[in-house]
């Protein structure tokens, strides 16, 4: 691998995302490299999928999970797999995890 790759790679960030539907007063949580692109996609996408019925979706918190994707995979399932609203609001409001929640890195610049 190049010098470049290799430094791409390193920096290369991934991110769970939090987003809310007013509409529907629901949340959604998933995972990604780059939160805007998927905001967008989760807007506009063409395809019937599950938050294609609750739009619009505003971008709620972002927190970065680090350079491993397995490692964002396994946040976002720990979230999901909780089934819990309050845990979702915990994270949109900040504060300190623990746990496998211990690492995430709020990322400041999302906020309402």
């Amino acid at each position: 691998m190049s010098g470049k790759a290799f430094l791409f790679l390193k920096h290369f960030m991934f991110y769970l995302y939090i987003l809310y539907s007013k509409s529907s007063d629901k949340y959604y949580v998933g995972y990604t490299n780059d939160p805007q692109r998927r905001l967008h996609e989760h807007n506009n996408s063409l395809m019937t999928t599950y938050t294609s019925k609750h739009r619009p979706w505003i971008l709620r918190v972002v927190y970065a999970c680090g350079h491993v994707e397995a490692d964002a995979l396994k946040i976002e399932k720990f979230v999901k797999k909780q089934k819990s609203r309050k845990l979702i609001e915990k994270l949109i409001e900040g504060g300190q995890f623990t746990g496998i929640l211990a690492q995430l890195v709020r990322v400041p610049h999302v906020r309402d």
